[in-house]
């Protein structure tokens, strides 16, 4: 196969975020925005078809894994509990700690599946799924709460890509990832290089971004290495307030806008890697 599925997750993000401020998408729109990105990664597609019978098998047996985790979850609950009401009608204290250590162990399994579905897999930020169910009305697309989102894109990717291999970009993804995290905030990866900030509603926008410029200050002032190579990374930035009720692809607009002015301003400051 060609084309690797990490590649396809990339470019799928590509094109899931450029349309995602269209009001109507059609088969045809999808496909030619899909085409446009993979010819931007120097993709071939011509064995689609078997490329996607591979994911989609793939993806079946993650699924099939996960129904059947969660059963037997399900089950073990269930034979916890009548085992606990048992033990407590009984008085039985030995049985009541076996009790507890089983409900601590399917605790522990629960969160492993939660993080499964919650989080990147490259990455281990929180996904996009995680971000809808914990930020956004799932019928209105509105936000549930206040707070502030940043949007976050990391400049000359591609070059990355196109310079150093995927697997290097991938690396840096992680790296940038690691580094968002030392700021108290809940890191999204939105996209193949974008990534959302959420912040509490009391955090300070300003203190936020001031965070977030000395991040970047560190992140630019370090050389990253590639064999007998050395390259500079970098991300531009935009950010504002939300509030309960409003609605997410405006407010993803407005980070977005302050996002794209402040890539001018840092690609004066750094011009390529």
């Amino acid at each position: 196969m060609t084309t690797d599925k990490d590649i396809l997750t990339i470019i799928s993000n590509e094109t899931k975020s450029s349309i995602d401020q269209m009001s109507v998408v059609t088969p045809s729109i999808y496909t030619s925005m899909f085409e446009k990105y993979a010819h931007e990664h120097g993709e071939d597609l011509q064995n689609e078809v078997d490329v996607s019978i591979n994911i989609i098998n793939e993806e079946c047996a993650t699924l099939t894994n996960m129904q059947k985790q969660t059963a037997k979850n399900a089950n073990t609950l269930s034979i916890s509990t009548t085992q606990a009401i048992k033990a407590i009608k009984e008085k039985d204290e030995d049985k009541l700690k076996k009790v507890l250590a089983e409900t601590n162990q399917l605790k522990k399994e629960l969160e492993k599946l939660k993080e499964a579905v919650y989080k990147d897999e490259l990455t281990h930020a929180y996904n996009r799924k995680w971000f809808n169910e914990h930020y956004l009305d799932n019928e209105t697309n509105k936000f549930t709460h206040d707070g502030i989102l940043v949007m976050i894109d990391l400049n000359f990717f591609k070059q990355i890509n196109d310079t150093f291999g995927h697997i290097l970009g991938d690396k840096v993804l992680v790296y940038i990832t690691n580094e968002l995290k030392k700021i108290n905030s809940k890191v999204v990866r939105y996209g193949g290089d974008e990534f959302v900030l959420v912040c509490h509603k009391d955090t300070n926008l300003n203190e936020a971004i001031h965070l977030l410029n000395k991040t970047r200050d560190v992140i630019i002032n370090k050389k990253l290495k590639a064999k007998d190579d050395k390259f500079t990374v970098s991300f531009s930035l935009g950010g504002t307030n939300f509030k309960e009720g409003d609605e997410f692809s405006y407010i993803l607009e407005l980070a977005d806008k302050h996002m794209y002015d402040d890539k001018i301003q840092i690609k004066k400051r750094v011009s390529s890697i």
